[in-house]
Parts: C-alpha cells; sequence; structure tokens
C-alpha cells in the first residue's frame, strides 16, 4: 500500500495555506521520480513510483469523490485488482448527495468567490485514499452534461443563481434545452483565442486554480479537460496550458489530455490529440468504445501505428456496454475491454452503470482474471499480433505476442483458431483463465516449432497465457 511521505503531507498543508488567494503559489514537492507519467522504456504505457504498470479499473459512479462510501468502493476495488479511476468534477444532483463547489448563502444565492468546504474535504478525502491504495486518478475537470439542459437550471454558474454577475454581464442564457453535444453553451466559449469572456473566465480560473491546489501535492493524477467534448480546439488547448503551467509554478510536472466526442478515431476531431504531443502527453480514446467487433479493434490498431512517431500512453477510461444500457450489452462491455488490454492500451476501466459494468460481477472477475494473466506475461513485453493466427473467424479471437516466448490468446465465446509457434523451439505451457468466474481454468501443454490448433476449454469469453515451460510461474 502506497502511502504518503511526511514530506508531501508537509506540501499538502502548505498549499492548503494559499487557498484563500485560489492559487497554488507553493512550491510542490511530489515525488518526481515516483509520479504517473508515459514509461521512460516504452511511452506507449504508464510508470508510476519508478516501475511499468498497466491501468485498469471499473467503479459505480464517475464523480467518484462524492459518493458517501467511497473508502468501501476503494477497497473493493482494490481487492479485485483495480487500480484505476475515472474522476470528474462534476456537481449535477442526480443522486442526492452530490454538491456544488461554491457557498450557498440563506436566501438560495451562490457566492462564487466563496467555497463550499465540503465539496472541496471530498475531493481532497479522495486524493488521499486512492493514494494510500495505489490506485491512479484520471480528472476531468469539465462535463459538458452539467451546464445543459436540466442540470444548467439550478447550477451556481447560472446568473440567476448567483450574486456575482447578471445574463447580460456574463452572455448566458437562462435556458439550454439543446444536447449539449451542439456546443451552444458559452460556458466554453470564454478563452482568450474564443469570445474572451472576462466576466466568467476568472470564476472558472479559480475553480481550477482550487482544484490543483489539492491535486499537485499528489503524484498519482492523470488530467483530462473534458468529458467526450465536441467544442473547440481552442477551448482544450487553454486549459491543458494552463494546468500545465500552474503545476510548473509549483515545481512539479503533470500529464494532460482531451477527450473528444466523435465515436470515429480517425476523425479531425482525434487529431487534435493524437497530432498535438508538444500539448497532449496521453491520448483518451473512450469513444472508440462505441464500435464493435473487429471495427472496435481495428481502429485503436490505426491509432497506435499513426502515434508511433511519437508514442504516447492511450487510456480508455470508459469502456461501455451492460445489459439494459444504451450502448451494448454485458459482451459488448467485455470484448471492447479485453479487446483493448491485449491490444495495446495503457489504461481500461468499465464505464459506469448502467452505460458499463461498472465493479459488477462480471467486471470484478474480468480484472481478476487480467491480473492472473499479468502474472504470467506483462502486457507492456508483447505486441498486437493477429496476424500469427490462422483459421480465425472475424472476432473470434485476439492475440498478443512476444513471438518465441509469450502468447496472451483471447476468445470472445470460445472456438479454435491456428497459432503460429514457428519461432518458439520446445515446449510451452498453456494456462487457461476463464473470464466469467476470474478462476484459472485447465493447464496444457503444446510443442512449438509449427502452426498449433489451440481451443478454448468451453464457450464463453477465455484467456490463455501461453509460455516457454522453463518461464512459467
Amino acid at each position: 500500500m502506497n502511502r504518503m511521505t511526511p514530506q508531501i503531507l508537509c506540501v499538502a498543508a502548505l498549499v492548503l495555506q494559499v487557498l484563500g488567494t485560489g492559487l497554488c503559489s507553493t512550491v510542490v514537492a511530489a515525488d518526481q521520480a515516483g509520479r504517473i507519467q508515459p514509461w521512460s522504456q516504452d511511452a506507449r504505457f504508464w510508470q508510476y513510483q519508478g516501475q511499468p504498470v498497466l491501468l485498469l479499473g471499473g467503479s459505480k459512479d464517475d464523480n467518484l469523490f462524492q459518493i458517501p462510501d467511497l473508502q468501501q468502493h476503494l477497497d473493493e476495488m482494490a481487492a479485485v485488482g483495480a487500480n484505476y479511476i475515472r474522476n470528474t468534477m462534476s456537481d449535477r444532483r442526480d443522486k442526492g448527495f452530490e454538491l456544488y463547489p461554491f457557498k450557498r448563502a440563506t436566501d438560495g444565492k451562490y457566492d462564487l468567490d466563496q467555497w463550499d468546504e465540503t465539496y472541496w474535504q471530498r475531493f481532497d478525502d479522495m486524493l488521499r485514499w486512492t493514494g494510500q491504495r495505489g490506485i491512479i486518478v484520471q480528472i476531468e475537470v469539465w462535463d459538458r452534461f452539467d451546464y445543459s439542459r436540466d442540470n444548467w437550471e439550478p447550477h451556481p454558474y447560472n446568473p440567476k443563481n448567483n450574486i456575482n454577475y447578471s445574463y447580460e454581464q456574463s452572455g448566458f442564457a437562462e435556458h439550454y434545452p439543446d444536447h449539449p453535444g451542439r456546443n451552444k453553451q458559452p460556458f466554453f466559449f470564454t478563452t482568450p483565442k474564443q469570445r474572451n469572456n472576462r466576466v466568467v473566465l476568472p470564476y472558472q480560473q479559480r475553480f481550477v486554480d482550487r482544484l490543483l491546489c489539492h491535486s499537485l501535492a499528489h503524484g498519482h493524477v492523470l488530467y483530462c479537460m473534458d468529458n467526450e467534448t465536441s467544442g473547440e480546439e481552442a477551448w482544450g488547448a487553454y486549459w491543458a496550458e494552463y494546468i500545465r503551467r500552474r503545476a510548473k509554478e509549483a515545481g512539479t510536472q503533470v500529464c494532460v489530455t482531451e477527450m473528444w466526442d466523435a465515436w470515429d478515431l480517425k476523425s479531425e476531431e482525434h487529431k487534435r490529440t493524437l497530432d498535438h504531443p508538444e500539448r497532449y502527453d496521453f491520448c483518451d480514446v473512450s469513444q472508440n468504445n462505441q464500435k464493435k467487433g473487429q471495427e472496435h479493434w481495428d481502429n485503436f490498431q490505426w491509432v497506435r501505428q499513426h502515434i508511433s512517431g511519437q508514442p504516447r500512453p492511450l487510456n480508455t477510461v470508459k469502456t461501455y456496454g451492460a445489459d439494459g444500457g444504451r450502448f451494448g450489452d454485458n459482451r459488448d462491455g467485455l470484448e471492447r475491454w479485453w479487446r483493448h488490454v491485449l491490444g495495446g492500451a495503457a489504461s481500461a476501466r468499465f464505464h459506469r452503470p448502467d452505460s458499463g459494468l461498472g465493479l459488477s460481477e462480471p467486471a470484478a472477475n474480468s480484472l481478476r482474471a487480467a491480473r492472473k494473466l499479468e502474472t504470467l506475461i506483462k502486457l507492456w513485453e508483447v505486441e498486437p499480433a493477429n496476424e500469427l493466427l490462422s483459421q480465425r473467424e472475424t472476432n473470434e479471437a485476439y492475440l498478443a505476442a512476444r513471438p518465441g516466448v509469450a502468447y496472451a490468446l483471447y476468445f470472445t465465446n470460445g472456438g479454435s483458431v491456428g497459432l503460429d509457434l514457428r519461432k518458439a523451439i520446445g515446449s510451452l505451457d498453456v494456462r487457461w483463465i476463464d473470464i466469467g468466474t476470474g478462476d484459472w481454468g485447465r493447464r496444457e501443454r503444446i510443442q512449438g516449432g509449427a502452426v498449433v490448433t489451440v481451443t478454448a476449454p468451453a464457450s464463453g469469453h477465455w484467456v490463455a497465457a501461453i509460455v516457454k515451460s522453463d518461464s512459467t510461474q
């Protein structure tokens, strides 16, 4: 279990001293060598505490810092091998326990110059508790759904709900009934290269400053500017630069990205991130999880190739698909998660119910299965290698391999394929893992030096770790 050092605790206390100004003006001495950052030996993956790490997760909510049973939920995650959460700074009150970050007066009006300290204590607790458990936090600073339709009506930024500005001064309208994907909300046009809104932008900056005053003392935090935005490029670029600059002023470094809404990873929208390594340290390609089957795999592989000149981690913080949801069923969710894990993703997390499997039993069993696989094959030591498979039906099986040494073979629903083992001389152990239960399955031994037929033990989701016999643990 990773605990904050006395040095970091001291720094965190110093940071809190400047909260009254809203600025993080003190130096944060978080351990730079140990912080989450692209792995020094392969920048497509993450390292934490100086060691490569595969980020895997699933949780029951997105603005996780607000849930009342957070410590228990984090323990449940850690127990099944999860080390990665999504934490939106969202405050929409859809479950009843959420708070806004601003202080509310007795007349019901908010003052954007004053804080609701309980909101920020919840955030600070989440950072501390995840750090203690070695769980990486991917923050989303802005969520477009907070500022449109029913969520806008009670929001503190809505002029009718605060004492700080009027509709005329802010440029806001009383109602925004359209889906936020239509990008009609002026909240996302405030930056200098957009509409340069000098009334609202300082309050947005103040919010981000307060966020950073808590988070910069922690080395286990990643920063994503938005949730599946379709906004202008200038918006995300501004906040990425702003957060990076604030971190530098505080004596630390951070990794930032943007999450675009387009389902097609080849779109021009995604190239705003993929083609700008100088701005974005990693890429979140979660919207690929709107795709299915072979297309889902192929599009992700296209991205890996596209950024191969300047490789960075590819994160998938939202894996859609759960029975009863709108984005596919349980099978879709499991397949998508496993295709990304074997396909070279740096992170994979099940989205919250009912859009995803959260930390339900199927998700927890997949996490257990993946960690069992990791005891035999480190996923950063193998490459996607479907070309080594033959007699394969579309979407039947997927492979990651280090030819001659290790092969991780995933079956979506049982099946049988030919596996090219001509570079593997001698015998290999096959360790089956039942993804449906998270348990070890049968153990076999096969001979290398030829194309060998490999058959899953039964229908359902299975993964096999095929390794040289003398390297089996």
